[in-house]
């Protein structure tokens, strides 16, 4: 966004930077540390928490900022930051709760932690970027309630797909044309891939094996998708999308999908497989108006129904200082849930799964996720993976099996939980 630019050069002259707190400090972390610090002007990244406060203080010195306090009270870290020196703690709470900081940055993908962290901060009146897709596709829609109420700013982020897919959803509204579906583009996808599998990878890039799984085995797309239709009102075709294999350019989609199958499901989020160029994002759309469709011919978009947009990169944490500006100075959200949940994403087994087993985390070696429409998520009573960690197995359950709320034993005084029971009674079938 071009105006952001001017913006933050403004703020920077008047010495009167955002100032930006930050929740995790691991890789993602660290490069949007480096981001803030040492390529945006009019911002200033004061603070990081992480529970190894020694991670924060890394995410600074990768930075190339020594200048470090360790605090432990509100007080202290209000202090530090008010005589401009940056803060590392342990407590993410205190954050929060700190007057002089003006937006978070929520980027560990826990669901638990988030959600505590997450309603802490809306709590204290903090707008909150989301770079927590598993959270968001969890209870977004119930956060944005709280959100809301509170007078603040929740949302996801730039330079992930799921805020490229939106820029663009936008962009093509914008210009006229109805957005039909929304998609992702993908290198690979193998549920049964593990973090033994894909610790070479992470070794590579330092990554923890268990994200980089994530979206190998296709939940972090899951995740991503199902944030896109809930900020759309877009819905899956069938349950885990549609996922074709497409090693051609991704303008060859529109003779992929039928038009009048689009319309009638009211848009659709997808991904594919190989297609070029990768890993990007695109968005399928029409135009009622024969006019408009002739120009569009002409400027070389074909002559429809569906027309190609896309963006060919995801920049991640490049973009994210965006974001921060978008909501601090404009108020303007990245992606937000419209209202109740349309798609979730549900638990399926990885493996033959025995009773008694404790489910292991996302991107483990025991389940992955699978997006599906909330109706039947709701009526079949299925688990959401947001929730599957640490839950107990009652029965057996075989591989690629979708597990329900009957399947295992919950966890004992969550937050999750109860969110989730929050977000199904308050918005029940309004959006249904």
């Amino acid at each position: 966004m071009l105006i952001l630019d001017t913006a933050l050069a403004e703020r920077h002259a008047a010495n009167n930077p955002i100032r930006v707190g930050m929740i995790g400090a691991g890789f993602m972390a660290r490069g949007i540390a480096n981001q803030i610090v040492n390529s945006t002007v009019g911002m200033k990244l004061v603070a990081i928490s992480n529970r190894n406060v020694d991670k924060a203080r890394d995410c600074y010195a990768y930075t190339g900022v020594t200048d470090v306090r360790v605090v432990d009270t509100k007080a202290a870290l209000e202090q530090a930051i008010s005589q401009n020196h940056y803060a590392v703690t342990e407590d993410a709470m205190l954050l929060c709760e700190a007057g002089n900081i003006d937006v978070l940055l929520e980027v560990t993908g826990a669901v638990e932690f988030g959600a505590h962290v997450t309603m802490h901060a809306i709590e204290h009146g903090k707008h909150m970027i989301l770079m927590n897709a598993e959270l968001d596709g969890t209870v977004g829609p119930i956060l944005k309630v709280y959100a809301d109420k509170a007078g603040v700013i929740l949302t996801g982020s730039d330079g992930d797909q799921p805020g490229v897919e939106m820029n663009l959803y936008r962009f093509v509204k914008g210009i006229g044309l109805t957005p039909l579906l929304c998609g992702n583009i993908k290198g690979l996808q193998d549920p049964y891939r593990n973090p033994t599998t894909q610790a070479g990878f992470a070794a590579k890039w330092g990554q923890s094996p268990y994200m980089v799984t994530s979206f190998a085995d296709g939940t972090k797309i899951s995740y991503e998708q199902a944030i896109v239709a809930n900020a759309t009102g877009m819905k899956v075709v069938k349950r885990g999308m549609l996922g074709y294999n497409h090693d051609g350019h991704v303008d060859e989609l529109t003779k992929r999908y039928d038009v009048d199958m689009l319309k009638a499901n009211g848009g659709i989020v997808d991904y594919v497989v190989g297609s070029k160029p990768g890993p990007g994002v695109y968005v399928l759309a029409a135009h009622d108006d024969p006019k408009q469709r002739h120009y569009l011919n002409l400027y070389k978009l074909g002559e429809g129904p569906l027309y190609s947009f896309y963006t060919p990169y995801h920049l991640c944490h490049f973009e994210v200082p965006n974001s921060v500006a978008r909501v601090a100075l404009f108020k303007d959200r990245v992606l937000s849930p419209l209202g109740g949940p349309l798609v979730d994403v549900v638990t399926t087994a990885k493996i033959d799964l025995k009773a008694g087993e404790v489910i292991d985390g996302l991107g483990g070696y025991h389940t992955y996720g699978q997006c599906e429409n909330t109706p039947v998520v709701d009526a079949e009573r299925l688990l959401p993976i947001g929730v599957a960690e640490g839950c107990t197995l009652k029965r057996p359950v075989a591989k690629d099996q979708v597990l329900t709320y009957d399947d295992v034993e919950l966890p004992a005084g969550r937050l999750i939980d109860q969110l989730r029971e929050e977000q199904r009674q308050h918005f029940g079938e309004k959006v249904r």
